[in-house]
């Protein structure tokens, strides 16, 4: 079973509950084979004008339609995502090179979890304030109140689900949505917003239009738009980050990482393997937090590797609609070039030890298209701190496993600060079967998305942002909702006078 070749239309833009063509357009390629799906309208300043005006005309219905009720549209939405899963993750992978394995059991479906916890939150008193009593005839109440409109910029790695993770709280507290998907993989997004209209999210509420960078800077310096929430590398976020600063809005970052994996000589070296494996293969490593940084201790280290060499061949590329595939190809042409780039840099100029993979293209099946962007899952070992491999966030298949000597007493002090010697501070995990050593080892590491004994998921129901250069706010849970609204509070006096101290004396 190769790559769908069914016929994708033109993709136009999304506005006020209706399709908005432009005369530009782009195209969106197939990574599994390198031929163009679709063009896809690019939106113009006036269209990125008249999106926000539909967003604002719409806020003042949403914003008063009451939780309960934007509950049960928001659970008609996920009831439809739901229903037409397989439909939407068989786009995802023609779009991502993502294999269909992958996409029909996590994209979609951890979006929609989303939604649908959001949907219940409110519905439940989410939204509510706090009241206290600060003496018998005063009192102070708080409410939360929706931003108005709001930009959301996907990126390339998750779009369906990035997408839904923003859209999701944003119009559950009560906000509209301009959204703005990558350019690289851009067909999730007339689908879902047809979905929410088809759900009964009014015209307006939530809005696409399409196009690179420029499209989004259009939207972060809008005037018009209260909150940017951007997913994707350090360096364009910070720029977005800034232009938001520049109009006093509200922002959440979710950027990269250079996450360590640290594996403790107690660990199970069969689940450590494993979840080394989840933390740099997965989604072929395209993952932001992905721990490319193993840590091994040198006693364990060439049983470690022993291991992780024997599992490797269940890594298997293939035609991305095959079942058993589970490692697609890179998402474009450029990251592609991007990724071998710094795999001839680990070999030629750091000098680390190939323990496996490389440069060229794993071995395919015969019905797999070879001119799509494939690349070997590739392992360092040996590797050092100083090496740009194992300092830059490669965002690919590159596993570097980095040795440590367990001979002094306190290596555990020297470990750690090797796990935070970075500016980048997204995720991070322990193996260990010391359940007391590895909440010590997460109290002290600087990283704000944490697993012990696993790694990778990301339930509704945890927050999750990064700390230092990764990112600022949260998203999911609880956090994740106030991040779509701005507090007030007032306080009431109930007694007949107003304390003064212009009173005669």
């Amino acid at each position: 079973m190769g790559s769908s070749n069914q016929q994708v239309e033109q993709q136009p833009l999304y506005i006020a509950g209706k399709r908005h063509t432009t005369t530009k357009t782009f195209q969106s390629i197939d990574p599994a084979t390198n031929q163009p799906i679709t063009s896809v309208c690019t939106a113009d300043r006036a269209a990125v004008d008249l999106a926000v005006k539909a967003g604002r005309a719409a806020f003042s219905q949403w914003s008063l339609t009451s939780p309960l009720e934007r509950s049960r549209i928001l659970l008609k939405a996920a009831s439809i995502l739901r229903a037409r899963n397989d439909e939407l993750a068989s786009l995802e992978t023609r779009d991502t090179g993502k294999p269909f394995s992958e996409t029909s059991t996590v994209d979609v479906i951890t979006g929609v979890d989303v939604l649908e916890y959001y949907a219940h939150l409110i519905a439940s008193g989410g939204l509510d304030g706090e009241t206290t009593q600060l003496r018998p005839d005063a009192w102070v109440y708080t409410t939360k109140s929706p931003l108005g409109v709001c930009a959301g910029i996907g990126a390339w790695n998750y779009p369906i689900q990035i997408a839904l993770w923003k859209s999701a709280p944003c119009l559950a507290a009560g906000n509209c949505m301009v959204y703005k998907p990558s350019e690289f993989t851009p067909l999730h997004a007339l689908q879902l917003a047809e979905i929410y209209t088809q759900a009964g999210v009014p015209p307006g509420v939530f809005n696409v239009v399409q196009g690179a960078g420029d499209v989004g800077a259009m939207l972060t310096s809008h005037p018009g738009i209260a909150k940017v929430s951007f997913t994707g590398q350090v360096s364009t976020g910070s720029k977005v980050a800034a232009s938001a600063a520049a109009g006093m809005k509200y922002v959440t970052m979710e950027l990269g990482g250079k996450s360590p994996c640290i594996i403790l000589p107690d660990a199970d070296l069969d689940s450590a393997v494993d979840g080394a494996m989840m933390a740099n293969f997965f989604s072929t490593g395209q993952v932001c937090t992905n721990g490319t940084r193993v840590f091994v201790p040198d006693t364990l280290l060439a049983a470690f590797e022993k291991r992780l060499l024997a599992k490797m061949p269940l890594v298997r590329a293939g035609p991305v609609m095959d079942p058993s595939t589970n490692f697609g190809p890179l998402v474009s042409r450029p990251h592609f070039d991007k990724v071998n780039s710094y795999i001839r840099h680990g070999i030629e100029t750091d000098r680390a030890k190939l323990l496996y993979g490389g440069l060229g293209a794993p071995d395919l099946p015969s019905c797999a298209d070879p001119a799509g962007n494939w690349i070997k899952p590739t392992i360092f070992t040996n590797c050092i701190d100083s090496m740009q491999i194992t300092r830059e966030e490669i965002f690919g298949p590159v596993m570097t496993i980095l040795p440590y000597s367990t001979s002094s007493p306190k290596y555990l002090d020297s470990l750690i600060a090797r796990a935070n010697n970075t500016t980048m501070g997204l995720a991070a995990g322990v193996f260990t079967k010391d359940i007391n050593l590895a909440h010590t080892v997460m109290a002290r590491i600087e990283a704000g998305i944490c697993w012990v004994n696993t790694w990778g998921e990301s339930p509704a129901e945890m927050p999750v942002g990064g700390w230092k250069m990764s990112g600022v706010g949260v998203e999911n849970g609880r956090k994740g909702l106030e991040a779509w609204t701005r507090g007030k509070s007032v306080l009431v006096e109930n007694g007949a006078s107003v304390g003064t101290v212009y009173a005669k004396l």
